[in-house]
């Protein structure tokens, strides 16, 4: 494991231009609280890495268990924060708006602590079979173990498409595999069994039975997954905050970042944008709905009051 680097360098400085680029408005809670949170132990460490990276030898041997709860968000050096972050960043604008910040708060903290589970569970394999007892020792630390398991489930969630591995395009249901090989060969100094330990995970989840006993926990707990429809995380993307007439601009945009539609049609979604525009134009002493995002219509436009709005619209 590579010394941590002291003082704050270029990979963090692009990391707080890439955040303000998009905008912290714009990223979701648990994202944004968990890039915080790793951003902040990477400013101010409450422990050295040699104290909180996980292995076999200080986890299992030494039942030094709080190392599980610690690795994951300590990093080596600035470069270590920046591509994680930046990963983080992108997985989790996807995948909390389409999972509700509830659960993927749960995922985020099942995944940290079952990334280092398999990580032991397969050094301690490759120990048996190998006869080499470096395994055992070999520590690690960030978030790439748990970026691993969201890629998987990012591709489970949004099939399809084409990923960009080191410029090679490669499909997403084969990028994680491609990428788990890429990086060592280009960077042998990361850890291969980590982010094999993240693929693992994030297969537990979306092939095995790692989502169902989630699930049967979360209802002893009371958690629920939100429903894709959820106004719980639709005001992260006012649909009036592009343009005055509701009119959606990709100039207006964040790079990389995608509005959530709420689940609905093309149709469905201008038929809110319609019952939007209306409430806004009511009578003056009618209250104003606050601005968060698609009402969800009670009910389908017929066509001629599609073909009247649309000239209203337009005439207005």
């Amino acid at each position: 494991m590579r010394s941590r680097q002291r003082g704050v360098n270029l990979g963090f400085l692009l990391l707080i231009s890439q955040l303000f680029r998009v905008g912290p408005s714009n990223v979701p809670p648990v994202t944004l609280a968990t890039m915080g949170l790793n951003i902040y132990l990477f400013l101010a460490p409450q422990k050295q890495l040699l104290d909180v990276c996980i292995s076999v030898q200080n986890a299992y041997i030494y039942k030094d268990w709080t190392r599980l709860i610690f690795s994951p968000f300590y990093h080596a050096d600035d470069w270590h924060l920046y591509f994680n972050m930046v990963s983080l960043l992108w997985k989790g604008i996807k995948l909390e708006r389409r999972l509700g910040s509830p659960w993927f708060a749960y995922i985020i903290g099942v995944f940290s602590l079952l990334t280092g589970v398999v990580y032991i569970i397969l050094e301690m394999v490759l120990t048996e079979f190998t006869k080499d007892p470096s395994y055992i020792r070999q520590c690690a630390v960030g978030f790439s173990g748990v970026l691993f398991a969201l890629k998987v489930i990012n591709n489970h969630y949004f099939p399809g498409g084409v990923a960009h591995v080191f410029g090679f395009p490669v499909a997403n249901k084969y990028a994680c595999w491609v990428e788990l090989v890429a990086i060592h060969l280009v960077s042998p100094g990361t850890s291969f069994v980590g982010h094999l330990a993240g693929i693992v995970v994030g297969l537990l989840y979306t092939k095995g039975p790692l989502k169902k006993i989630m699930k049967i926990c979360a209802g002893y707990s009371g958690l629920r997954s939100s429903p894709r429809r959820s106004n719980a995380y639709n005001s992260y993307t006012p649909f009036n905050q592009y343009s005055p007439n509701n009119t959606y601009s990709a100039s207006n945009e964040a790079p990389g970042y995608e509005p959530y539609t709420g689940g609905l049609s093309e149709e469905e979604q201008y038929q809110a944008a319609i019952r939007a525009s209306l409430n806004d134009q009511g009578s003056g002493h009618a209250q104003r709905r606050p601005n968060y995002g698609f009402n969800i219509p009670t009910g389908p436009l017929t066509q001629e009051e599609i073909r009247q709005r649309r000239l209203n619209r337009f005439e207005g």
